[in-house]
């Protein structure tokens, strides 16, 4: 599929590798497509990032009905221009489209049309290690109307942003607080969709634990308050006297594809990896038994978060030390050479889009 491109009239500044942080940083160009109801999916094009009017009736502004993606491309150590487990990214978006009542997207023609604009903006992906070029598909609802009901037109936008680390600690150990007041999602609700409202709940615990000191918080379930599900920005597991956890996917926790990632290769590895319903008195008890070994997450912005400090209703641990564990760094050093070229992909979950 050809994609007509327009290009920019005015270039913006690649800035330095060096002060890369977390999508502040845009590139010059995005993909846009359409959606109207009985023509499908049309008009795609390439054209200059900017800014773009939307009626004070836009659906979206006032029901939420929009969704979005998470994906990453990399410059590997031979230069070549990759992106990791795209497919995987994009049947992911179509299952959050389901649950808004969004049309679904063809695959390989908005792959099609990544791949494209990404060869157009390929000086952008930057070089250095735990660098990569974000990319952040999402769709909004564009009917003008004041009542609830499904739009009949859409907009579907791909844009890029050059990043690094995501927590500002880098790959130091994080400081998380266990919410025992709040809940963000319920079985049956948005917690599996990747739409803005699902992290909107998340907000007002997020922003009180900070103030407390902490960098992130991790939720428990919204009916017993005592099963863990997922970390505001990433999935959770902990390994327990060598056997690694994750709690199972239950309907209101996002089925993360570097969760997968992980649970793959530490099947491949030969490590006993389970998702199961795990509390927050398990994990605890195995603390005070010695068998807490390591504690991490795993998300594509982050890759692998090691969890150094868990609070919960003001009981403060310290998992190992607060230092990073083994499988922890055994994890990220494999993923993230998976994505940048140091490791072979066995797993056939890299796929080249340009040579640089």
């Amino acid at each position: 599929m050809a994609v007509p491109v327009t290009m920019t009239e005015i270039l913006r500044t690649i800035p330095s590798e060096e002060q890369l942080g977390f999508g502040t940083i845009f590139t010059n160009h995005m993909f846009v497509m359409d959606y109207e109801t009985g023509k499908g999916w049309h008009s795609a094009r390439i054209v200059p990032y900017e800014e773009f009017e939307a009626s004070p009736s836009n659906m979206t502004l006032h029901y939420g009905q929009a969704i979005f993606e998470g994906i990453k491309a990399f410059r590997t150590e031979d230069n070549r221009i990759v992106v990791f487990r795209v497919n995987d990214y994009l049947n992911r978006f179509n299952r959050s489209a389901d649950h808004l009542c969004i049309p679904r997207i063809n695959v390989e023609e908005v792959k099609a049309g990544l791949f494209q604009l990404l060869e157009t903006e390929k000086d952008w992906v930057p070089h250095k290690r735990g660098t990569s070029l974000y990319i952040r598909p999402f769709i909004i609802a564009t009917d003008p109307y004041v009542g609830v009901k499904v739009s009949d037109t859409y907009r579907l936008f791909i844009i890029l942003s050059p990043v690094g680390a995501y927590y500002a600690a880098g790959f130091n150990p994080v400081s998380i607080k266990v919410e025992d007041k709040y809940v963000r999602a319920t079985p049956g609700g948005l917690g599996e969709a990747k739409t803005p409202a699902n992290y909107a709940m998340s907000l007002r615990a997020q922003v009180e634990a900070k103030k407390e000191g902490f960098t992130q918080v991790l939720w428990l379930d919204a009916i017993h308050r005592k099963y863990i599900e997922e970390v505001g920005t990433m999935n959770i597991l902990f390994k327990i006297n060598g056997e690694v956890i994750t709690p199972a996917l239950n309907g209101s926790i996002l089925s993360g594809i570097t969760r997968r990632t992980v649970l793959e290769v530490l099947r491949d590895w030969g490590i006993n990896a389970v998702e199961r319903q795990i509390s927050i008195e398990e994990v605890y008890e195995a603390h005070a038994k010695g068998t807490l070994e390591e504690v991490f997450g795993s998300g594509t912005a982050a890759v692998i978060s090691p969890v150094g400090e868990l609070s919960w209703k003001g009981h403060k641990i310290t998992i190992n030390n607060n230092q990073t564990g083994k499988l922890a760094q055994r994890l990220f050093d494999y993923i993230t050479g998976l994505q940048q070229g140091g490791e072979s992909d066995k797993f056939g979950w890299v796929e080249t889009v340009t040579k640089g």
